[in-house]
């Protein structure tokens, strides 16, 4: 039985490994296409538009800048062309006056990185220029086309940041997808709680918190999400009527993130609750059965890239069911309740209400 189960789990994580590497490639064949695209590009440009007769540098300088996520990325693609222009400049120049071998390999990279450094540059513009001087100093160029290898590495920069102010919709779309798939998990915690509430199942509590505890990661992923999306619409032209909706998305990381922390809370002191084989009033269960319900709808407004408004009336009406619950006199059941009416004020600032007035909308808790 147990090898059985040892083979079901496998058998599920391998499955699970394939969906997500098929995920990620979804996710990443933008980026793939653009890269593929702007080398194909270069290449062109330097070797028919040019007349270059091997640009190596110009699909090189161009995938190398489009190496980047979007967070930043039109400032880190400029800092990588400058960094590879630098490199390839100074170890071609060095190569002209005093050829190639081990003693000027080690100069060149010593003064490509220095020049860098004067030229106050980050650290992955100082490693390219390193990178590239590397190249340059041990492939020596045929005579009379030394500094053929810089113009080409200049057009493969020039690409890639033409290449970078084109995006797609997709990390524009990421925040609202990601605060869905949180609130998604909140609804899940919820419901899993109110259940454990009704049937006192510890072993069932213990994993629901287990679960619960590795939530954080979920609001890692959308702050990313955020920061990508504010990138985007900042490094291109083409995005910047999204500015608004980004920045609102933005400011829903807060309230979601402080909303999960409620919510693992409450999972714990039911958890505890059920360990302690302590009562918790019934009306309690069906409160965060009913505030799930109302997360599902505020997930559903967010996939469907809408704020969530239309899920205000389901959350008030939890709101309002919690001030007129019958109390409990257990530690837990007080947490419980206390809980269940912060997420509710969190989640309703994600509807677009503010801090005071999502708070001034759950009427007093009853006596």
């Amino acid at each position: 039985m147990d090898a059985q189960q040892s083979l079901d789990r496998a058998l599920q994580r391998g499955r699970t490994s394939v969906r997500a590497r098929l995920a990620r490639l979804r996710t990443n064949g933008w980026h793939i296409a653009q890269c593929s695209a702007a080398a194909g590009v270069a290449w062109f440009l330097a070797a028919d538009v040019l007349g270059h007769p091997m640009p190596f540098f110009a699909p090189v300088a161009a995938v190398l800048c489009l190496g980047t996520s979007y967070g930043q990325r039109l400032r880190r693609v400029v800092e990588v062309t400058v960094g590879v222009a630098v490199g390839v400049f100074i170890a071609d120049l060095f190569v002209l006056l005093f050829g190639s071998g081990a003693w000027q390999l080690a100069f060149v990279v010593a003064a490509s990185m220095s020049v860098a450094f004067l030229l106050d540059a980050g650290r992955l513009f100082v490693t390219q220029a390193a990178v590239q001087s590397i190249v340059v100093t041990a492939l020596v160029a045929e005579p009379g086309a030394a500094f053929i290898r810089w113009t080409d590495a200049l057009v493969g920069g020039a690409v890639a940041i033409v290449a970078a102010t084109v995006v797609p919709r997709a990390p524009l779309r990421r925040p609202r997808e990601q605060a869905a798939v949180v609130v998604r998990k909140i609804a899940a915690l919820l419901r899993g709680a109110s259940e454990v509430m009704v049937d006192g199942d510890v072993d069932r509590a213990l994993s629901l918190l287990a679960d619960a505890r590795t939530t954080d990661v979920l609001i890692r992923e959308l702050q990313d999400a955020s920061d990508e999306g504010l990138s985007v619409v900042a490094s291109s032209p083409f995005r910047l009527r999204h500015r608004g909706g980004i920045r609102r998305m933005a400011e829903i990381v807060e309230p979601l993130d402080l909303a999960l922390r409620n919510t693992r809370v409450l999972v714990r002191r039911a958890a505890v609750a059920a360990h302690r084989r302590e009562p918790v009033p019934r009306g309690y269960s069906i409160l965060c059965a009913d505030l799930a319900d109302a997360a599902d709808l505020v997930a559903k407004e967010l996939s469907s890239n809408r704020m969530a408004v239309h899920a205000q009336p389901a959350l008030l009406e939890v709101a309002r069911g919690s001030s007129q619950v019958e109390r409990g006199t257990d530690l837990s059941g007080e947490v419980i309740l206390a809980q269940v009416r912060s997420i509710v004020a969190d989640l309703l600032r994600i509807t677009g209400m503010g801090v005071i007035e999502s708070s001034d909308a759950i009427p007093p808790a009853p006596r």
